[in-house]
């Protein structure tokens, strides 16, 4: 009977756990965009918790503070964005490939992410509890997003100048990011885009094979 009863509860417990991770996943998409569009001081954990069709002790089970929730949130698109962006090149960029990869990069900071992740920036430069999970947050994310261009462009990094012109593409892409949260910045990107296409394959070389 032990065995029978044992078998039960697991089966009854896979259930609640996928349950549990999808009721996670909710808060971290509900939080990411209620950052995006109200901003912190308009983000408490009970908002993010009716967008998400969960209560606010479901939410504070998974995540017990504000700060844990917003930190949490952001990490897991960036996750997400960082996977996604590796499958439009599984195998790296050839050489004639490096202005879409260039092009993918720059979008990364041009969507709601970047939009959650600035709010959460400017929150972390008045809110003492909040500054060192953002800052080592940022830093994560930051090394992550260098490696994968490294990986996408077919950088050499041994070569002078090259470690620096990949950092500046994702500066340059971080500054278009912001230009483009007041006005549509399409045109004058795509332009940025192409020269910056142009500059790198002078800076970096021939793509391996």
């Amino acid at each position: 009977m032990g065995g029978v009863s044992a078998a039960a509860d697991r089966g009854e417990r896979v259930p609640k756990q996928d349950r549990s991770r999808a009721t996670r996943q909710r808060l971290l998409e509900a939080a990411v965009a209620c950052l995006a569009e109200r901003g912190w001081a308009g983000s408490t954990v009970l908002v993010v918790a009716e967008r998400a069709g969960v209560s606010r002790g479901a939410a504070q089970h998974h995540f017990p503070t504000r700060e844990d929730l917003f930190t949490a949130a952001v990490e897991y698109v960036a996750e997400e964005r960082s996977t996604a962006l590796r499958a439009l090149f599984p195998e790296g960029a050839a050489a004639g490939d490096r202005r879409a990869v260039v092009t993918a990069l720059v979008d990364l900071y041009t969507g709601p992410l970047f939009r959650a992740a600035l709010h959460l920036w400017v929150a972390a430069s008045d809110e003492e509890q909040l500054r060192p999970r953002v800052t080592e947050l940022e830093a994560r994310v930051g090394r992550e997003s260098h490696r994968i261009a490294v990986d996408l462009l077919g950088a050499d990094e041994s070569r002078p100048g090259v470690r620096e012109s990949v950092q500046g593409l994702l500066d340059m892409a971080r500054g278009l990011g912001l230009a483009n949260l007041l006005t549509d910045d399409t045109a004058r990107r795509e332009r940025v885009v192409g020269q910056w296409a142009a500059l790198l394959e002078g800076a970096l070389g021939e793509a391996p094979g």
